[in-house]
């Protein structure tokens, strides 16, 4: 199940450094915590991964930066 755009796709209001909406990983079946009951986004209800990978919190920054600057 490869999910390849996830990584760099647009900020969802609920990501921040520590957590996603929904899963980040480019191969969730790789994660460590894939489907660890509340960490992992693809069991939670609310759709939040508790344990984004490792890159996540410096591709945020990025996003912001990039959401940030004017066109």
């Amino acid at each position: 199940m490869k999910n390849v755009t996830s990584f760099h796709a647009p900020l969802h209001p609920l990501d921040s450094e520590r957590q996603t909406f929904g899963c980040r990983y480019t191969t969730p079946e790789f994660c460590a915590k894939n489907r660890l009951p509340k960490v992992c986004a693809l069991v939670r209800a609310d759709k939040i991964c508790l344990a984004p990978p490792y890159l996540w919190a410096k591709q945020f920054r990025k996003l912001q930066a990039a959401k940030a600057k004017p066109e």
